[in-house]
């Protein structure tokens, strides 16, 4: 018996889920035995099955050693598939920790965007607004001491890329600045209780702290540069006293890389994780796909021919897969009007931990780590008013993928719902950094000299390698050959934006 199955090249998951009943001799003479009963359909499969693998032979169920070979592989390129899609978080992060103590070790040094971020930075969807600031905290037997400076939105992350804990307006301290005590894993201790903001058990020793400040008036950043100068501080808590010095580094301007690798060398990114951190805190499934490959605790990492080929082609088919889900996603709560626009939502459901309806959404929580960074409930609630919202799109209105080849406008309608201001951004689609223009800051905004507004309130926004005559400063330039996305960004959004009354138009050709 023969069945012929039309599988993806990219990804086979399954082979066995396509069983039929067979008449072979085996289940035939079988049927003759004085204790046979009907076998229900859809339990026995056929011992020869035509794949793109090739014909593959089994005698009543059992593989000969080719046959097992080639559905090994099949296996563990599965493996690799899911692991690299569900895995790349921890890439990220290790990458970015990494970018970040380039410019000096951890719990002394802090990176400031002291005149802003701009695009020569490869960091994953930056704005060019916010005055960045960030630091590594990285714990080994006792408990650490971190005080935040006040009026920023800041938050730690762990290894795993997972919520630590909020500072700053969103947080306990309320803005105030605050002073937390983060207790390492598996710490047991004395635990001091008075002083302290919050205390904080942490699962992992390495962490991501990142803070954002806020413009003057004025639009100088010195004074959120100067607070966390005077304010910020990371010591151990038997310094106390006596705490170390910190290191303030101004890194606007520089070359800067934070971003992971997205061919098969991500697995080494991720073993560098795995050996360095306790694996509390990780879905035991993610560290199960990992361990087939290789990647385990304790051993080193060391893929032979065979599996190292496997993991080439896995990174290569999960590259593209990641790079559709946030493209072009399927699933209707990804976007903010579905059926009628291309906006999307970063989050959603407002499930900064990507749980809908008790199923965990990997192609959302995969698609967001690939083209965004930090993960805060801040980033996801309703609040009026406070904080931000976003919505993005690689996509004009036809569907078409945005060309920095073509023209397009935008128009964004009157009475935009942000307290504070609004602004768009333009993102590299294979870097996810900023758009590497003529232009340092590749924005603009409601709080740009010389945008002009139409008769109606409304604003139009052009994109394009020129600008078009008379249009020069509602322009933002673009890269011929180059695709390109952007971000609309709400600062402090106002109930209209929530309850849907006002939306943004979408992004037409026009040339």
């Amino acid at each position: 018996m023969s069945l012929k199955l039309d599988l993806p090249s990219v990804c086979i998951l399954a082979l066995t889920s396509f069983g039929l009943l067979t008449n072979s001799a085996a289940a035939s003479d079988q049927n003759s035995m004085k204790m046979a009963t009907p076998i229900p359909y859809g339990i026995v499969t056929p011992d020869n099955i035509e794949t793109q693998l090739g014909d593959l032979n089994f005698f009543d169920g059992v593989p000969d050693a080719a046959i097992a070979e080639k559905v090994y592989n099949l296996y563990d390129f599965s493996q690799a598939y899911q692991a690299y899609l569900n895995g790349l978080k921890i890439a990220s992060m290790d990458a970015m920790l990494r970018g970040i103590e380039d410019w000096g070790p951890a719990n002394t040094t802090v990176v400031q965007f002291a005149e802003l971020m701009d695009s020569k930075a490869l960091f994953l969807t930056p704005n060019t607004t916010s005055i960045y600031q960030t630091a590594v905290l990285r714990l080994s037997d006792e408990p650490m001491v971190v005080e935040t400076p006040p009026n920023v939105l800041g938050f730690i992350n762990n290894a795993w890329f997972k919520y630590v804990m909020d500072f700053g307006n969103l947080g306990p301290d309320e803005g105030r600045g605050g002073k937390f005590l983060i207790l390492p894993p598996g710490y047991e201790g004395k635990v001091p209780t008075d002083g302290y903001t919050e205390i904080v058990q942490a699962e992992t020793f390495g962490h991501w702290v990142l803070w954002r400040g806020y413009l003057d008036e004025d639009g100088s950043p010195n004074t959120a540069v100067s607070q966390t100068q005077k304010q910020f501080r990371i010591y151990p808590l038997s310094q106390a006293d006596n705490p170390p010095e910190m290191t303030f580094v101004n890194v606007s301007g520089e070359e800067f890389n934070t971003i992971h690798l997205m061919d098969a060398r991500m697995f080494d990114e991720i073993n560098n994780v795995i050996q360095s951190e306790p694996l509390k805190g990780e879905s035991p499934e993610l560290l199960g796909y990992l361990a087939t490959i290789g990647t385990i605790k304790g051993k080193e990492f060391a893929p032979d021919d065979r599996m190292r080929a496997i993991l080439e082609r896995a990174a290569a088919a999960s590259s593209v897969t990641v790079k559709t889900l946030i493209s072009k996603p399927r699933a209707k709560e990804a976007y903010w009007y579905p059926g009628e626009s291309n906006w999307q939502n970063a989050f959603p459901g407002g499930a900064y931990t990507f749980t809908i309806d008790g199923a965990l959404k990997h192609d959302i929580r995969s698609a967001f780590h690939f083209y965004a960074t930090g993960i805060t409930p801040a980033m996801a609630f309703k609040s009026p008013g406070n904080g931000s919202q976003y919505a993005f799109t690689y996509r004009d209105s036809n569907g078409n993928p945005l060309d920095g080849s073509k023209t397009y406008k935008l128009n964004v309608p009157a009475n935009v719902p942000a307290k504070d201001f609004w602004s768009f951004t333009l993102y590299d689609n294979q870097t996810r950094s900023m758009l590497q223009t003529d232009k340092q800051f590749p924005a603009l905004g409601s709080n740009d000299v010389g945008l002009v507004q139409n008769d109606d309130g409304s604003t139009d926004i052009y994109f394009g390698p020129e600008a078009p005559k008379g249009k020069e400063t509602n322009w933002l330039q673009t890269v011929p050959g180059k695709g390109w996305n952007t971000i609309m960004r709400l600062y402090g959004p106002l109930e209209p934006w929530f309850d849907q009354t006002w939306r943004p138009g979408e992004i037409e050709l026009i040339q």
